[in-house]
């Protein structure tokens, strides 16, 4: 069995997760190299590895890249672009950690660098591998919901001052965002894979707690094509613990709440018509199986399977252009004061803005 061998770019705190993860959950893979700008960084993360660290990304590839398979970026969102054109003529498969990138002109960049070279690119949204959301899905696709009425996320989170100072780069305009671009990111991505295409949004921002350039707190109003409503609420300002990180999917048929940190513990589960799968859903279904990284690594699994068979991904870069185009949309209403309709130009998002 081929063995499947990643370059990590960027050694930040979620590399961590990566490394468990293909060290851990996949079967047969291994990491060959690690890059960070700071080279003492990737040293570390190199120690009791058969991977190679490096300062430069394209120093990495030209030393090592005939044994590397898939290339991990997993630098600061601002800089993702900037990786993608440094890395693409390699002609490796990429992962890209949420979002795609900030700006809606930079994420397009990047579509077209990898279909160009034809390359497959692959965004990390990996609770849609939640076993809950799985079956939800499933239900959704089934019709079970019948006409949608309103989907909710909430991310009640805490993030205090020590966590954006660990990282100049956090809570910033130019590299990160706020708690929509962030935290949220991953809650917008389900409740438009659920609820459908945006139609309009109406937002609000503010920064309550934690002094960075951006928003810790939000709220976001959404109209779907589809007639149905959502609503967006996400704060890193919950204090003095995390809360919850939940998705609500209501419709004329049934009604699905699943919560805990991550939309990974199921809540509520009520059709009007009772389904065979119902108890199996509560019963074998209700959240991920116990340890760190679960989803992540049904994430990449899955990734590698649509390499090795020539399959497009769950989340391509076409489904990662989506969220961040309603996350932009949001930023443009923040500052603007109005409601605005997707399919737009962004003339005041703040977001990625050097």
């Amino acid at each position: 069995m081929k063995k499947t061998r990643f370059a990590i770019v960027g050694c930040g705190s979620i590399a961590k997760k990566h490394m468990h993860v293909i060290n851990n959950y996949l079967e047969n893979a291994e990491i060959s190299g690690f890059c960070d700008i700071d080279g003492e960084r990737a040293r570390k993360y190199a120690e009791n590895t058969d991977g190679k660290p490096f300062s430069d990304a394209r120093t990495m590839m030209d030393a090592i890249g005939g044994e590397v398979d898939i290339i991990s970026i997993l630098t600061p969102s601002g800089i993702h672009a900037q990786n993608v054109k440094e890395l693409v003529g390699y002609g490796k498969p990429l992962i890209i950690e949420k979002p795609l990138a900030l700006r809606l002109e930079e994420a397009d960049e990047i579509l077209r660098f990898c279909d160009e070279h034809g390359i497959k690119i692959f965004v990390v949204h990996q609770n849609r591998y939640n076993r809950p959301i799985i079956k939800a899905r499933e239900a959704l696709e089934k019709g079970r919901f019948g006409k949608l009425v309103m989907g909710t996320v909430r991310v009640r989170w805490k993030r205090d001052q020590a966590y954006y100072d660990e990282a100049k780069w956090r809570g910033t305009w130019t590299y990160d965002g706020g708690v929509f671009t962030n935290q949220a990111s991953h809650h917008i991505d389900m409740l438009t894979w659920f609820m459908g295409n945006v139609e309009s949004v109406k937002a609000i921002g503010v920064t309550r707690l934690s002094r960075i350039e951006c928003e810790d707190t939000g709220a976001a109003i959404l109209r779907f094509t589809n007639g149905a409503l959502g609503i967006i609420e996400a704060t890193t300002a919950t204090r003095p613990k995390d809360l919850e990180g939940s998705i609500s999917i209501l419709g004329e048929k049934g009604s699905v709440v699943i919560g805990g940190f991550f939309m990974n513990e199921l809540v509520t589960w009520e059709f009007a018509d009772r389904d065979p799968m119902d108890d199996l859903v509560r019963k074998d279904f209700s959240g991920n199986p116990e340890g760190w990284g679960y989803n992540l690594g049904e994430y990449l699994k899955d990734a590698i399977r649509s390499i090795e068979n020539d399959k497009a991904g769950l989340v391509d870069g076409l489904e990662g252009r989506k969220s961040l185009e309603l996350i932009s949309a949001i930023y443009e209403s923040i500052e603007t004061g109005n409601e605005i309709k997707l399919r737009f130009v962004p003339q005041r998002c703040r977001l990625g803005v050097r």
